[in-house]
């Protein structure tokens, strides 16, 4: 019996060991760029921000990065998906929820609330529109890092119950004077069409 308490014990411990550790290997904004996001005379730029976002993918399992197209400037432009493994798993069901509810095409009313139930809440956070808006990418780093690390109560109720796309900027902003937009790419047209 002392033998079967004893290997219960050390189950427990080293399934508490496996999860702590899973979480301190995430690598944090201090340790990737040698300053915490907020200090004085430090800003992330984009490269360093995807950078830093592929390695938290490869070390977290509850973020993917995923291309979602192309800057003007031949550049690919990333997003993040943060949620629970178990939504991630099921990706493509509940892309496929939220498509059906979008269109609302042969859908009754009963069918509509059963998939509004089985579903997610999807939630788009970008880092702002204009290149001279430097905040709001610089919070969005440390949000993906938050959600990818913390084990609080609140953090896992979100990435149960919903699916959060963090991209750097709003790739389809057309408020910008000059931008014209496609599928997967945004180019600025020539002069002559301003």
């Amino acid at each position: 019996m002392q033998r079967l308490k004893f290997a219960a014990l050390l189950l427990c411990l080293s399934a508490v060991t496996a999860t702590a550790s899973a979480q301190t290997r995430i690598t944090s904004p201090r340790t990737q760029f040698g300053h915490n996001i907020g200090d004085d005379y430090f800003l992330a730029n984009y490269t360093q921000m995807i950078e830093y976002w592929q390695k938290l993918d490869r070390e977290s399992d509850r973020m993917s990065m995923v291309r979602i197209g192309t800057s003007a400037e031949g550049r690919p432009m990333w997003m993040a998906i943060i949620t629970s493994p178990e939504n991630h798993r099921k990706l493509t069901r509940y892309q496929e929820i939220s498509r059906r509810l979008a269109l609302a095409e042969n859908l009754t009313d009963a069918q509509a609330r059963s998939l509004a139930l089985e579903g997610k809440a999807v939630v788009w956070i970008d880092g702002g529109l204009h290149a001279s808006e430097v905040l709001g990418a610089q919070q969005l780093i440390q949000t993906v890092y938050e959600l990818v690390s913390r084990t609080d109560p609140e953090t896992m109720r979100f990435l149960r119950d919903d699916i959060i796309l963090c991209v750097p900027a709003n790739p389809a902003s057309s408020s910008a004077p000059g931008i014209r937009r496609s599928c997967t790419t945004i180019t600025r047209p020539d002069r002559s069409e301003r």
